[in-house]
């Protein structure tokens, strides 16, 4: 059988790992801004800082932990249930269908799994509105890791542990950069996605792609047993 080389090769991939924000819809319909404005309002509550400085903050927490979430459990004793329902009620109409993607990974082969830093009510929302929902076996979301956020490698040790998968056998799809870093050293196949996806020259960075259906649609795949 021969090989077409410009198709990427994933024919070694039984088990798909997806992010969701930002990954299962492009970061260009600003459905993170408003995640971003409900974030900085929570930490301005809390903390009692201006805005200006709440939003450094949970930038600053973001960059250090991984997770807002993280920094706020921590320094500042935040109930990550009560966090999280803030954003239970956010809009979704940001959010669209895309039957590309939606055709693009029912045709991959063995598992579908969702790995997301968010929880488990927002995830569920998000992949309703997508109409993604009934394409995944798990969503592993943050409560699943032990709020152990990527790129913890605490949080890739879960994911194996509760799936049981070979990670030589795994492809992650992510926006964020870092988070492929623990993923690839695990030794799963990563994809970097979204607009700033070819700019990366991160060696752990396997593939780039700035949209994810043309990709998954071309890639060369196992076939079936």
């Amino acid at each position: 059988m021969s090989v077409d080389l410009t198709r990427p090769d994933f024919s070694h991939v039984d088990t798909w790992l997806f992010d969701l924000d930002n990954t299962l819809y492009p970061a260009e319909c600003g459905f993170m801004a408003a995640l971003v404005d409900r974030m900085t309002a929570f930490v301005e509550k809390v903390t009692g800082l201006p805005r200006d400085e709440a939003f450094r903050l949970q930038k600053s927490y973001l960059a250090e932990h991984g997770l807002t979430l993280k920094g706020m459990m921590l320094n500042h004793g935040v109930d990550p249930l009560e966090f999280h329902a803030i954003f239970h009620d956010l809009s979704l109409e940001a959010l669209a269908h895309d039957p590309d993607l939606l055709a693009a990974l029912e045709r991959l082969p063995g598992r579908r799994i969702i790995f997301t830093n968010a929880d488990d009510v927002h995830a569920e929302r998000v992949l309703k509105r997508l109409g993604l929902a009934d394409l995944f076996e798990d969503v592993f979301h943050i409560g699943s890791t032990g709020y152990e956020p990527k790129p913890s490698p605490q949080a890739f040790a879960r994911i194996t542990e509760a799936h049981g998968f070979n990670p030589r056998g795994a492809a992650f799809f992510e926006d964020s950069e870092r988070n492929l870093a623990p993923a690839a050293e695990l030794g799963m196949t990563t994809v970097l996605v979204g607009a700033h996806a070819p700019a990366s020259t991160a060696p752990f960075v396997h593939h780039r792609t700035e949209k994810l259906a043309p990709f998954l649609s071309g890639a060369q795949l196992r076939e079936a047993a």
